[in-house]
């Protein structure tokens, strides 16, 4: 897939536009600095390793048609045991969410949010003091450039049935259209090299949208024109990739229908484009977005990078909700969350 890298001027002197400052900007504003400082070594966001820690447990889902916004500020779903404290990293801004009791110092919050430091890393508050909802935590990294890449988020093919029209005919409805996942990066170079790349955000800039072909069922040719389907079927989509194929016969062999893939590739696309390392300022993660992500441990401990724990926890999710993955589905329609 294409990447488009834009390379800026070092973060410290960092000069972002509006536009870019909401989509990276804090999620949740917070009280005055406690100053300090503190040192660690290693890199932080390693883009080899998860981007969300371990002490994650809630969920809550998207305000928008292609994935929540940078700018969102609420954290639907949490339950009374998640708290949260923003973490501003050269001035770009990410929440990260955790057990109350497991992210009581400046030090429990990067481990929580898997935030490790440079050698020359400066950090404020010191890494001992106590942290509250209000703390803003800063680190200042010089040398660091910010960097923002597209790829493409692969478009499927649906096809419906319809009586509308002839049978052994095709029309198509909708075409395709690939969507854009948006990936904000913190790369430190060494002349031309890249020392390291380390991911902040990656979300759904553009949700994809599938192409629609109707297949015509009716007994004799029809003059109609119109180019909705008269079948109540969400169709039968065709997977694209790995994941899809896994999620897809995953449901069938364990008794759903093609509807039922239809609505959860539909949901994920919009939520994630199927990127199990997709992470929102917000705090949300993987597949479903899930806010915090490790509420999906209840699926299994590889919840942060295995795709398939992430869709079975999905798929007990919508169930437990909302009584099936195409009830879900409605409910996204009408309020894009879920």
């Amino acid at each position: 897939m294409t990447r488009h890298g834009r390379k800026t001027s070092p973060l410290k002197s960092l000069s972002l536009s509006k536009r870019q400052w909401a989509k990276i900007g804090a999620v949740i504003a917070a009280g005055g600095l406690i100053a300090g400082a503190g040192f660690v070594s290693r890199n932080f966001y390693q883009s080899d390793t998860s981007t969300v820690g371990t002490h994650i447990t809630a969920f809550s889902a998207t305000d928008s048609a292609a994935s929540r916004s940078a700018a969102r500020g609420e954290l639907n779903g949490a339950d009374k045991n998640t708290t949260y404290v923003t973490v501003k990293i050269n001035g770009d801004s990410r929440v990260v969410l955790g057990e109350k009791s497991a992210m009581k110092t400046v030090k429990d919050v990067l481990d929580a949010g898997n935030i490790t430091l440079d050698p020359a890393d400066t950090v404020s508050p010191s890494l001992k003091s106590k942290v509250t909802e209000a703390t803003v935590i800063t680190i200042e990294r010089a040398g660091a450039d910010v960097e923002t890449s597209d790829t493409d988020i692969p478009f499927n093919e649906v096809r419906k049935e319809t009586s509308d029209l002839p049978k052994g005919t095709e029309k198509v409805e909708t075409e395709g259209e690939n969507g854009v996942m948006e990936t904000t990066s913190l790369v430190t170079r060494a002349g031309d090299k890249v020392v390291s790349s380390n991911v902040f955000t990656s979300w759904v800039k553009k949700a994809p949208v599938d192409k629609v072909i109707l297949v015509g069922t009716g007994s004799t040719s029809s003059s109609s024109s119109s180019s909705s389907s008269s079948s109540t079927s969400l169709g039968t989509t065709v997977p694209v990739g790995e994941m899809q194929t896994w999620a897809h016969d995953y449901l069938i062999a364990n008794g759903y229908t093609e509807d039922d893939f239809t609505a959860a590739n539909y949901i994920i696309n919009h939520e994630s484009g199927w990127s199990p390392t997709a992470v929102n300022p917000s705090g949300a993660y993987g597949l479903p977005q899930a806010l915090p992500g490790s509420k999906m441990a209840s699926a299994g401990a590889d919840w942060a990078t295995n795709y398939q724990t992430q869709f079975k926890w999905f798929v007990s999710y919508c169930n437990g909700r909302y009584g099936s993955i195409s009830a879900a589905y409605s409910h996204w329609l009408q309020y894009k969350s879920y």
